[in-house]
């Protein structure tokens, strides 16, 4: 890992550390997922707010005004809404998506859950979801939140990453290994 990359993690593991145990004090775990969540989806769904966090040519106030407006929109937590303040007068905001992504790692450890991640070729229908949801869970003996992608190339099967451990079913993946065995055939 380059250092620039560990430092950013430090520094939002702190804000992390220090936000998780706050709502876990307050008891407002459940607010604090939801948060995460939403800024989550938001940074996804918004090159315009990732590209205002991680600029140096706006100002603290600017990126403030702009993280208050963005989190009174999307109503987030007081708690939250704080951090975000502080995270903005301390030139901290471009370390949100790795916050984010601790804060989820913590609230499902905290929960006794494990997140799998699932590439599939379509969305899948909520049924196909809970079945391997509950697959999973059987597996691993943890509650499985599943975070779903599409990508059409798969044409079929799914992608399973659950920890360290990978799954892959796919047609695509099924299609390269049987080339792969007619390349040592010939």
């Amino acid at each position: 890992m380059s250092e620039p990359a560990s430092i950013s993690l430090g520094i939002a593991g702190r804000y992390a550390q220090a936000l998780f145990e706050l709502a876990k004090e307050a008891k407002a775990l459940k607010a604090l997922e939801a948060d995460a969540d939403a800024l989550g989806a938001a940074l996804a769904a918004s090159a315009d707010l990732a590209d205002m966090i991680a600029s140096p040519v706006i100002t603290r106030e600017e990126q403030a005004a702009a993280m208050a407006a963005v989190a009174a929109k999307m109503g987030l937590s007081e708690l939250t809404v704080n951090t975000l303040a502080l995270m903005a007068a301390k030139r901290r905001l471009f370390v949100l998506p790795q916050l984010v992504a601790d804060l989820k790692a913590r609230i499902a450890a905290e929960k006794g859950e494990v997140t799998a991640e699932v590439t599939a070729p379509v969305k899948l229908s909520a049924e196909q979801a809970k079945k391997l949801a509950a697959t999973l869970k059987a597996k691993v003996g943890k509650d499985v939140k599943l975070n779903t992608t599409v990508d059409e190339s798969l044409i079929g099967g799914l992608i399973v990453k659950l920890g360290s451990t990978m799954i892959d079913t796919s047609v695509k993946a099924k299609l390269a290994s049987l080339q792969n065995a007619m390349k040592e055939v010939g």
